[in-house]
């Protein structure tokens, strides 16, 4: 490395504010600036959205780049690149890698990251056999997987070498949610409910992953066992149409509200009845990490990385992705027990405090970087570092 401040960029292509932008913002607020210099390149939509939330000495370069015929973007990427002398360049998912990691290869970057966030669950057909992402593997000095789940899809299904993985949970601010907190006043009736209406809450990116449709497919059952259940989803994507049109064909739409980002999303933890997390496939989620830190129940789906925080009958409850009836099973055992569902939490609230802070992503991320110390010019570096180790709560 250079003597001075180590340059450091960041890659994502989503324009949508999602787990994966708020865990790179995590890094951008927690990187040692006695060490790196930091920037962090992604589509302009995304930017605008994360104004006033990076800090203030982070360079946000709006770009959009992935694909092969992007000729201009991928000049800008290069002169970026060349330009701020970056020596390390860590893109996000691989439709940021793709593009990124071949041409900070090109530039001669000393090392190059790529973060798995999840299981692909949209790779079909020929995709789904990953030739792209083995041609494009060579040019990637590391990895980083979100769970164990992910690093073994990593090895077993893209066939990436082992030793270039390192597996680092996403962390979180956890000081943020586990200190006492107090919601704005009047937040359910702002939308429409009773302030005593049991409230189921999805905090994810609308999009076909994170299983609405599975949940809403539900809430007929549910609401005929607990007529007064409401479902509040936060969070915004390309299905919002369509899940409305779902919950109006099914008769609940005056039971359901979607509400698209919130910027504190404590505000709506404090008031739910229990967290769900309808996915169907996961890298390492965020948001039970969130919402056992405080205090807030969690039913989950049993996918990749999920049960690694939610595990189940201990922090939490866990049923089989894609079932609405056990599901809505797994709601009906919380809302008939809130003792039980306050034990779960509170387990799980112990649970993540330990392995799951922002603090200790950074610093693992921060140690991957320099572990080998590779030097401008030199495309050589060592293998990846010890994976992370888990004691499970019993």
């Amino acid at each position: 490395m250079s003597g001075g401040l180590i340059p450091i960029l960041q890659f994502s292509n989503s324009g949508v504010r999602g787990g994966v932008e708020e865990y790179i913002l995590m890094f951008l607020r927690g990187f040692d600036r006695r060490r790196f210099r930091l920037h962090y390149a992604c589509p302009p939509e995304l930017a605008k959205k994360i104004h006033g939330d990076v800090p203030a000495d982070v360079e946000v370069v709006p770009l959009y780049l992935e694909w092969p015929t992007q000729f201009a973007a991928m000049a800008r990427f290069i002169h970026i690149l060349r330009s701020r002398k970056i020596e390390i360049l860590h893109s996000h998912g691989f439709a940021a890698s793709q593009m990124a990691s071949p041409l900070g290869w090109l530039c001669r970057v000393p090392l190059i990251v790529e973060s798995a966030h999840g299981r692909e669950g949209w790779r079909t057909g020929w995709k789904a056999k990953c030739y792209v992402d083995r041609l494009v593997g060579p040019f990637v000095d590391r990895y980083t997987a979100a769970s164990a789940a992910n690093a073994d899809y990593l090895v077993n299904t893209k066939r990436y070498p082992s030793r270039k993985i390192t597996v680092i949970h996403p962390g979180s601010d956890l000081s943020r949610f586990s200190a006492p907190y107090r919601p704005p006043a009047g937040l359910k009736e702002s939308v429409g409910f009773a302030p005593d209406d049991p409230l189921l809450l999805v905090v994810g990116r609308l999009e076909a992953q994170k299983g609405h449709r599975v949940l809403l497919d539900a809430m007929p059952a549910i609401r005929r066992r607990f007529p007064r259940v409401r479902l509040v989803c936060v969070g915004e994507g390309s299905l919002l149409g369509s899940l409305e049109s779902q919950a109006r064909a099914l008769g609940i739409e005056n039971a359901v509200r979607f509400v698209g980002y919130w910027p504190d999303v404590r505000d709506w933890l404090a008031v739910a009845d229990m967290s769900v997390l309808p996915s169907l496939h996961e890298g390492m989620p965020v948001t039970p990490v969130e919402s056992l830190a405080m205090g807030c129940p969690v039913v989950a789906t049993a996918v990749d990385g999920t049960p690694e925080v939610v595990i189940n009958e201990k922090t939490g409850l866990t049923v089989p992705a894609g079932d609405s009836g056990a599901l809505a099973g797994a709601i009906f055992r919380l809302l008939d027990s809130p003792e039980l569902g306050m034990r779960l939490a509170s387990a799980g609230h112990a649970w993540v405090l330990e392995g799951f802070s922002s603090g200790r992503m950074v610093e693992r991320i921060q140690n991957l970087y320099m572990e080998g110390r590779p030097v401008p010019g030199s495309r050589s570096v060592t293998a990846a570092g010890p994976q992370l180790g888990e004691t499970r709560p019993e």
